[in-house]
């Protein structure tokens, strides 16, 4: 049973990788499979309906959107975003799908439906897409469930959930819990980014898995680096101004009173990860880490380690990556990183587990410290509620992350200043937030009906 690091670290579109990335994903298996069919030809309609937390937040977080792109071919690893609303006008004026060169008549508010009422038993993120003949006679209908992280599945596979995972590749250090993957490290004398990476030579060449490193890293800075550039109001109808360009401004111009202030560092953290999250909830680029709604904290974490740590080497930079996602890893197959399924618990929370972990290794911390970090972070996260304002990734999604990449640097260095030895163990701690998520009303998991989503009101 293994992911590769490059499931757990994917580049993708904003603003939700279950709620965008993922039905995306779906819609182009689903015209995939037409093609590959060689049904294509006898398509006159295609349908979508989106069930369960894609129904009730799927249209604040461009689910429909996301499905038209898809459908047509558009893959969220390889789109322009700059390009999107442009192809998705073209739908619009042409009431039409363009799929491998056949034009499919296709209307919005006909064809795609938000199922508010109706939830699948197997996940809250459900979507059924079914293609039609000339008579109106279903030649394909595929259920897909979009489980946390961009993560697909359909109706066979959601049975089997191993089917997520590549069984059939063989990987060198194979470990199911963070028990194991200790064990392993101290019979090898290696750190975890060492496991992970040899791990990883099962899927890639060494020049494949760094290049692909480099691709999630230069991605992530690129991101912040937007982020401090576009500025105006978010999409989506709740006004929401982004600040990240005004903070970078200031913080820029005040270099000599940054100096005096002891925590100006913690000003710069929230920078970077609202930079990401600004960019995230406009639609643009990002690396799901592991997801969209959670993208901007370890790309903050990094910043932070290259400029206001003594530790930096550009190889940290990988081997930082490289932990997180061991973290990442056993959060997904142990527990869940979807809101829609355990809160944001399962995104804000595991992201700051798996960014205090990964820190604290690149610090110097030994493995026995990084687990305690990544324990740390997620047990001052239990519970984290997802009830977004307007199914919007936007409040308090984006002050979120700050403050999660602020306590991942709090909860490295706690574990710094031990000695690795703690009450609670990071395989408790995993088991405890999927209890707890089980145990949350499903109003406060990702369904805009709980929480913030009903108590502020909207203008």
């Amino acid at each position: 049973m293994s992911i590769s690091i490059f499931e757990i670290f994917s580049i993708g579109i904003g603003p939700s990788s279950s709620h965008t990335v993922g039905p995306m994903k779906a819609a182009k298996y689903f015209s995939d499979i037409l093609i590959d069919k060689k049904i294509l030809k006898d398509v006159r309609s295609i349908k979508c309906d989106f069930y369960g937390s894609l129904g009730l937040t799927g249209k604040g977080h461009g689910s429909d959107k996301a499905f038209i792109l898809g459908v047509q071919g558009y893959s969220p690893v390889t789109i322009d975003s700059d390009l999107i609303q442009s192809y998705l006008d073209k739908v619009e004026k042409e009431k039409a799908l363009s799929i491998d060169n056949k034009k499919i008549p296709f209307v919005l508010k006909k064809d795609l439906k938000f199922q508010r009422r109706v939830s699948l038993p197997e996940h809250p993120n459900a979507m059924a897409i079914a293609a039609f003949d000339k008579d109106g006679k279903e030649i394909l209908r595929k259920i897909y469930f979009s489980i946390g992280g961009g993560f697909i599945l359909d109706e066979i596979a959601i049975k089997d959930n191993n089917k997520l995972f590549n069984n059939d590749i063989q990987v060198k250090y194979p470990f199911k819990s963070a028990k194991e993957l200790l064990e392993i490290c101290k019979k090898e004398n290696k750190k975890i980014s060492e496991i992970m990476y040899e791990n990883e030579r099962s899927y890639f060449t060494d020049e494949e898995i760094d290049h692909n490193l480099n691709a999630i890293l230069d991605t992530m800075q690129k991101c912040i680096k937007r982020g401090f550039k576009n500025d105006g109001i978010l999409p989506g109808g709740l006004k929401v101004k982004r600040r990240a360009p005004a903070l970078y401004q200031k913080l820029s111009s005040s270099v000599a009173q940054a100096l005096s202030d002891n925590l100006s560092v913690l000003d710069w953290v929230n920078l970077y990860a609202l930079a990401v999250n600004e960019e995230n909830a406009a639609g643009g680029q990002v690396v799901t880490a592991p997801t969209n709604g959670a993208a901007g904290i370890i790309p903050s974490i990094l910043e932070y380690y290259k400029n206001f740590t003594s530790k930096h080497t550009e190889n940290g930079c990988r081997q930082l990556l490289l932990t997180a996602s061991a973290i990442g890893y056993l959060y997904k197959i142990n527990a869940s990183i979807s809101g829609a399924e355990v809160g944001c618990q399962g995104e804000v929370g595991v992201a700051c587990s798996m960014a205090a972990g990964a820190l604290c290794e690149v610090l110097g911390g030994s493995v026995e410290q990084v687990a305690n970090a990544a324990e740390i972070a997620m047990e001052h996260n239990l519970g984290l509620t997802c009830d977004p304002i307007g199914g919007l990734v936007q409040i308090p999604c984006i002050e979120r992350n700050a403050m999660g990449a602020v306590k991942a640097i709090n909860a490295a260095r706690i574990a710094l200043r031990g000695d690795g030895n703690h009450y609670v163990s990071l395989d408790q701690v995993i088991n405890t937030m999927k209890r707890t998520g089980q145990d949350m009303k499903k109003q406060y998991k990702e369904t805009s009906k709980g929480g913030l989503a009903v108590n502020i009101i909207e203008c």
